[in-house]
């Protein structure tokens, strides 16, 4: 079962920072991340989100080079081989474009935007969806990044011992 945890900090840089820090030891095995999305409350109340996978991009690029290959397959025959397979790249990056748009994966958007309502604006929320961790490297890892812990599916002595690492100086 992954945990989620979602931390606060005072700007979007230093949110950006604590990810790519997770990013580098999910490569050394310390965390396996299922999602990590910044989110972020402008000036005006707009929640602005910043994923890491963007799935109708990712929809679009899969479904072109399914099209091309079906369209090269099944249209090249009618239409010729520069027809045949342009048609098929641009039905199946419309469709890919469509489906991945449509696709929510990890933690889900509109509760990332419920709960990034109360942030201050300025301020940005790390959401993160993990399913595996080795606790103490982890906290090694994070110890006096600041930040202060909104939510989390973890149990009171592994979420205490996160704010305590948080919030101690280095």
């Amino acid at each position: 079962m992954s945990d989620l945890i979602v931390i606060v900090y005072p700007s979007e840089q230093k949110a950006e920072e604590i990810r790519q820090r997770l990013l580098e030891l999910q490569k050394e095995y310390v965390v396996e991340l299922e999602d990590a999305v910044i989110a972020v409350r402008s000036e005006g109340g707009r929640i602005r989100l910043n994923q890491l996978l963007n799935p109708t991009a990712a929809g679009a690029l899969t479904g072109t080079l399914w099209g091309l290959l079906l369209g090269v397959i099944f249209l090249m025959p009618a239409f010729g081989p520069a027809i045949g397979a342009a048609a098929g790249a641009a039905l199946g990056a419309a469709t890919g474009a469509i489906t991945g748009a449509l696709t929510d994966l990890g933690i889900e958007d509109d509760f990332i935007k419920k709960l990034a309502t109360s942030l201050k604006p300025g301020n940005a929320a790390l959401f993160l969806l993990v399913s595996k961790m080795t606790a103490d490297k982890l906290l090694d890892h994070i110890k006096g990044t600041g930040g202060i812990v909104l939510r989390t599916s973890l149990d009171r002595s592994r979420e205490e011992a996160l704010r305590t690492a948080l919030a101690e100086t280095t």
